[in-house]
């Protein structure tokens, strides 16, 4: 039997699988990189996840081969780290790989000094490329240490210089100019035939047609909502979307959303669930409602622990084989399909030479409507749309007799925050209680378990467990989701929750050079730098959600000192939104909110759960809700009553109270 590795104690599913590596793993801790300076031997940082196919394959060539383990082993002291509970480490050396190469991705290996210092990285290697370097990196710090030394210094230099972001000393003033010197060269990337960008692999970036959604209504473009309705509708008909059981996979490969790379993760999916549910909200479409009610069925399904936290993420292979769980031969299509078999082939494009380069196999997409398609068929669109109800329950019992792609059970903070703030909105929208049930549930769970005592948040929990300390994007993204509670219930607790991690943030999070906050807090590990997230990614990023809680906050509130920080966040990243629009999609929705003023909507009486439900059936994306019967709100104050009334207020003036949401929305900007 096989001996384990020092993984064999972790908690990470990631690092669990290598635990029977023959590398002498060691996880990231003080004693591992304690080790390395007491034997003067670099450090070999190996970063990923589980559901990462590239880093499955790495394995499989080096790490499993005892060959490349002896290498590894003489020369380096090796760590393994889940850069989903370790984002602080992955953040720093995917830097530095970037710096080297010009690119980075996962998996992500650096070679560093035995001060953590890096002096080579890059991402997948091949098994004998990976020994020569291995080799030759070692030769070169036995040899010539001085030189690696030197090499060090140089690239950590640009590690700390890089994405440094200083204060805008000139008073910063917002307006509609800026938002379409953003826009104009942004819309020229788009793809009008297939939507999202003119480029493979495609990623559905859902923060960037947020955006677009709210540009076009509150600047009258229709041209970015045309852009938006095509890559939601695109992405929806794809195979990127799991037509039977619901969930996107993280991009597609080629230019079509047709073939995924078939890992699922919680975080796409949430942001995902957010862009359809807003889309609904905005244009009606039913395929976005679909979408949002199959997605959430999944996560409830399959993503969702006892305790009510949802899991990270689905693997993208099984038995082996990447996609193996979610693809099928028409054959199979047809015996698990029955009589309806040949209509529902061709609804779902299934071929008997397949319609991938897998041989005989098929992705299961979607061409035209549901409309062209029975309109073609000569069918009754509410008879079409019960044969493909039926025909998905019965793909989808014949799905759950195979193999199924690993789970990483871990739950994350941020992740599990998103989660509950787009399952808070869409029991709004949809008007479903089980969703805010939910995300009520998974809130509580959070605020009774992974709270460290001394007012800041744990960022992982996993068998009974949590001891990663949370970074800026746990806080940043929960304090969102608590303010998304109290939106739906108007139970103070949840923004009294959110005002005080804000203020733990202010203080643990500071950077006295910079508006931005710190992405690490100032009582965690000490690493060779201490970065900021700026720049909005797949997941927006941390500073600029935080700047946006600062906005909303500052208005629940009354409180100037938060909102003055956030105009200033955005004021220093102003300059940069311009060159580069898609990589700021978030900062450039608060300047949306900036410039048109954000709707304050107040509630109030004993009975106004009809008129709040009337309110989210329109599509008002600068607004913050609040009300109930009691509360200590500034903005609710005076105006307690029995009876309904709405409050429209925008910079400290409200309009004279209104009963029904019909004669509020003539006040609304």
């Amino acid at each position: 039997m096989k001996e384990p590795n020092n993984l064999i104690h972790a908690s990470s599913p990631y690092l669990l699988q290598h635990a029977y590596n023959p590398v002498a793993w060691h996880e990231w801790n003080s004693a591992t990189l304690e080790k390395a300076k007491l034997e003067n031997k670099l450090i070999l940082v190996s970063i990923g996840y589980s559901a990462c196919h590239w880093c499955h394959v790495m394995e499989h060539e080096s790490f499993e081969n005892f060959e490349v383990a002896e290498v590894m082993n003489t020369n380096f002291v090796c760590i393994k780290v889940d850069r989903e509970e370790r984002p602080d480490i992955d953040q720093i050396y995917m830097l530095a790989v970037q710096l080297m190469n010009g690119n980075g991705g996962w998996p992500l290996n650096a070679i560093c000094l035995p001060d953590q210092r890096p002096i080579y990285g890059g991402t997948y290697f091949k098994k004998d490329d990976w020994i020569n370097i291995l080799l030759n990196v070692a030769k070169l710090w036995e040899n010539e240490p001085e030189k690696a030394m030197d090499y060090a210094s140089r690239l950590t230099d640009g590690i700390h210089q890089s994405e440094k972001v200083i204060r805008n000393e000139a008073e910063t003033t917002f307006h509609k100019m800026q938002l379409t010197e953003i826009i104009e060269p942004w819309k020229r990337n788009f793809d009008m035939t297939e939507g999202g960008y003119n480029r493979a692999p495609k990623f559905p970036l859902p923060n960037n047609w947020i955006f677009m959604l709210r540009y076009s209504h509150l600047m009258e473009d229709e041209g970015a909502a045309i852009s938006a309705m095509l890559t939601l509708e695109k992405m929806a008909l794809g195979g990127i979307y799991d037509q039977v059981g619901g969930g996107f996979a993280r991009y597609s490969v080629d230019d079509r959303w047709h073939v995924p790379h078939f890992e699922k993760m919680l975080y796409d999916n949430a942001q995902l669930i957010s862009l359809y549910t807003e889309a609904y909200q905005y244009l009606k479409i039913p395929l976005y409602k679909e979408v949002v009610t199959e997605t959430i069925a999944w996560i409830t399904r399959e993503m969702t622990s006892p305790n009510g936290l949802f899991y990270a993420a689905l693997d993208a292979d099984s038995e082996g084989v990447e996609g193996k769980f979610y693809v099928w031969d028409k054959e199979e299509f047809m015996n698990a399909v029955g009589e309806d078999g040949d209509l529902m082939a061709s609804y779902f494009n299934v071929t008997s030479a397949g319609n991938w380069e897998e041989e005989e196999s098929n992705v299961l997409q979607r061409k035209i409507s549901d409309d062209e398609f029975a309109e073609r068929n000569n069918l009754e669109p509410g008879e079409l749309k019960q044969m493909v109800i039926l025909t998905k329950s019965k793909l989808l019992a014949t799905r759950a007799n195979r193999i199924r792609p690993g789970l990483d059970d871990k739950c994350l903070v941020a992740w599990n925050a998103m989660t509950i703030k787009v399952l808070a909105e869409a029991s709004l929208v949809f008007e479903n209680t089980s969703y805010y049930k939910s995300a009520k549930q998974a809130a509580t769970f959070i605020l009774n378990n992974l709270t460290d005592g001394e007012g800041g948040l744990f960022r992982n929990y996993k068998n009974g467990k949590a001891n990663i300390a949370a970074f800026l994007d746990d806080y940043a993204f929960f304090i969102e989701a608590l303010i998304a509670l109290y939106e739906v219930d108007f139970e103070e607790k949840w923004l009294k929750d959110a005002k005080t991690l804000t203020d733990y943030v202010l203080v643990k999070f500071n950077d006295e050079k910079s508006p931005m906050f710190y992405y690490t807090s100032s009582d965690s590990e000490a690493l060779i730098a201490r970065k900021h997230e700026i720049m909005d990614n797949v997941i927006s990023a941390s500073n600029s959600v935080m700047a946006q809680n600062l906005q909303k906050l500052g208005l629940f509130y009354d409180h100037e000192a938060y909102r003055s920080k956030a105009v200033e966040m955005l004021g220093a990243v102003l300059p940069s939104i311009k060159a580069y629009g898609s990589a700021y999609s978030n900062w450039s929705i608060q300047l949306l909110n900036e410039v048109f003023g954000i709707n304050e909507i107040a509630l109030v009486g004993n009975n106004v759960e009809i008129e709040k439900n009337n309110l989210h059936q329109l599509y008002i994306p600068n607004k913050i809700t609040l009300g109930g019967t009691k509360s200590g709100l500034p903005l609710l104050k005076n105006k307690q009553s029995e009876q309904t009334k709405i409050y429209i207020c925008r910079n400290k003036t409200c309009q004279l109270p209104v009963s029904t949401v019909a004669e509020a929305v003539k006040f609304i900007n």
